[in-house]
């Protein structure tokens, strides 16, 4: 049923390209207000270990993407949202990326100054002060590098996890599932235990690379008018922290990128971003800390006058967008984002 849909949504999205529907929809502004795009990584992620649904786009097609705001759209920073959002009208599209890959530098960093287009960089501070490889990372990479077939029933699974469909897919988006219900005192004894029982140990810090962006790179984006916002320290879900918690994975990450860029943050981006995700606890702590706006991950646009600023709505851009689905989003983003 869900490829159906989305072959539904497709074929909606290629009929307003071919009969010049959405030209002329662009053309007549068919909505109102702040559409936010997310994107994580950019480039070809090939026989990578680690998760490969973090790429977002490759480079030709984020070039793309950015041409097409660069000509047609209002890009805005996070140092616009309180003007805009108070606006009863006006298009405008925000550009952001998660967690801090070095390919945000390489690859889309470029990219953006070609078009002279800005986007914002919410950071996972932890990542940067100590690199390493990221929770839904290493458990990708345990269950891409361990000989075995099949996980067994365990503590953690009630039913045997098979490991021979494509790319093991299947069996990551599985224990990635029981790592996101987790309580804080149990995610590490999970990646041990699994460490244990694949044969594959932990991830070693020697296999992660230059996976992270560096504080001068981030300065330098700083630097060339893009904007940077909080994504805590470690990346945890918030929503299964106790409030103390919350405090310092919020309050510290905001600590350390004033340090380090010598700017006021104001903007946050919730882990994983789901409506469980965050909770009355973090919403308290964002005030608590200084940040005036933060965003989801469920998809949608914020309309004209929205007065949740701590629920702004995201719209994920991942490698199965097409240029035509792409103008879509933007074109009806009530229908396709």
């Amino acid at each position: 049923m869900l490829g159906l849909q989305l072959s539904k949504r497709e074929l909606a999205a290629r009929t307003l390209d071919v009969t010049g529907c959405g030209r002329l929809l662009r053309a007549t502004s068919a909505w109102q207000g702040l559409l936010t795009l997310n994107y994580h990584r950019i480039g070809d992620p090939g026989q990578s270990p680690f998760d490969r649904n973090l790429w977002s786009a490759s480079e030709e097609d984020f070039d793309q993407q950015v041409s097409l705001l660069a000509k047609g759209f209002d890009v805005i920073g996070v140092g616009d949202l309180d003007e805009v959002l108070r606006r009863r009208r006006g298009r405008y599209v925000l550009i952001t990326f998660d967690d801090g890959y070095r390919d945000n530098y390489s690859a889309a960093f470029p990219i953006l100054k070609s078009h002279n287009v800005p986007a914002t960089f919410f950071i996972a501070t932890g990542f940067i002060d100590r690199p390493r490889a990221p929770w839904w990372d290493e458990l990708a990479w345990m269950i891409r590098t361990t000989e075995k077939k099949s996980l067994e029933p365990n503590s953690w699974l009630t039913s045997p996890i098979e490991f021979d469909e494509p790319n093991r897919e299947r069996a990551f988006g599985k224990l990635l599932a029981i790592y996101k219900g987790l309580g804080p005192e149990a995610t590490d004894d999970y990646l041990e235990d699994l460490g244990d029982l694949l044969g594959t140990g932990r991830c070693p810090t020697a296999s992660v690379g230059d996976m992270w962006m560096t504080w001068d790179m981030i300065r330098e984006l700083r630097d060339a008018g893009m904007s940077i916002g909080g994504h805590t320290v470690n990346h945890p879900i918030l929503a299964n922290l106790p409030s103390d918690q919350q405090d310092w994975e919020i309050g510290e990450c905001r600590r350390r990128l004033s340090a380090e860029l010598r700017r006021p943050i104001t903007a946050f981006s919730y882990p994983n971003g789901t409506r469980s995700s965050f909770n009355d606890f973090t919403r308290a702590a964002l005030k608590q800390f200084g940040y005036s706006h933060a965003f989801t991950f469920h998809g949608g646009y914020a309309r004209s006058g929205t007065d949740d600023n701590f629920a702004l709505p995201r719209t994920a851009i991942e490698t199965d967008v097409t240029l035509p689905m792409f103008r879509a989003k933007l074109t009806l983003p009530q229908m396709f984002a």
